[in-house]
């Protein structure tokens, strides 16, 4: 199977940038380690947090919008690392575990191939308030191609955890899923959309309908009468989370 992003990657380096206060909170949670693997690579996003020598992806549409002076890449999945055992200090899984064929699988060849793991991922239980999904796509978190492991489950696999809250800035630059809580008009645009993979996995004609009511929103007031104050605010936890083991 053609993996997701060479469909739905086309524009990605377009709106997914990464933001330098996530990125600060990813550095600290790598710690001292010295030898870094990036798995679900993608384009390369944040792997200016930590020493990254080695990155792995499946998507050739991603490869091929990597920086020529990003880390070193791999063609590949994660259930399938091609790596020896403990050949890092600490491996990176950048919004990406739910895309894996097997996540548990490719969690225990992360664990076998790197001593700590940093996973950036979502919990559902604060996602779901979130007004993107509560009023227009409470599909993004039910679908089954967008499911995500509890944390209970990766520490299972990659022993035991920490869990941090991920806040993100009402201006992140980094175009994610629930990155634009403040700027709602942006999920109007095509190519933010393109950049979130529910936006792009989900059916379109769905995806039209609800965008097309949260524009009706916007332009009759609805939507600022239903979130007074909330463009005011500075950052909000939307339900982000590093899941650090080691």
């Amino acid at each position: 199977m053609s993996p997701r992003y060479d469909t739905i990657g086309t524009t990605y380096t377009a709106t997914r940038r990464p933001d330098p206060r996530i990125e600060s909170q990813i550095r600290a949670a790598l710690g001292d380690a010295r030898r870094v693997l990036n798995v679900g690579a993608g384009t390369g996003s944040y792997e200016s947090a930590g020493p990254v020598v080695a990155a792995l992806e499946p998507s050739p549409v991603m490869l091929a919008q990597r920086s020529p002076d990003a880390a070193p890449v791999a063609r590949g999945v994660a259930e399938h690392l091609p790596f020896p055992d403990g050949a890092f200090d600490a491996a990176l899984a950048i919004f990406t575990i739910h895309h894996w064929t097997d996540w548990r699988a490719g969690l225990a060849e992360v664990r076998r191939v790197a001593g700590r793991v940093v996973i950036l991922t979502w919990d559902p239980s604060v996602q779901d308030a979130f007004w993107l999904v509560d009023e227009y796509l409470p599909e993004s978190l039910t679908d089954d191609q967008m499911a995500s492991p509890g944390f209970d489950e990766i520490a299972a696999i990659v022993g035991s955890t920490r869990v941090e809250t991920v806040p993100v800035p009402a201006d992140c630059q980094d175009g994610f899923y629930a990155a634009f809580w403040a700027r709602p008009e942006a999920y109007l645009d095509p190519t933010v959309r393109a950049g979130i993979s529910c936006c792009s996995l989900l059916d379109q004609t769905m995806m039209a309908e609800r965008i097309g009511r949260l524009a009706a929103d916007l332009e009759s007031g609805a939507w600022d009468a239903r979130h007074p104050g909330l463009r005011e605010q500075t950052v909000l936890d939307v339900g982000y989370r590093l899941v650090i083991s080691g």
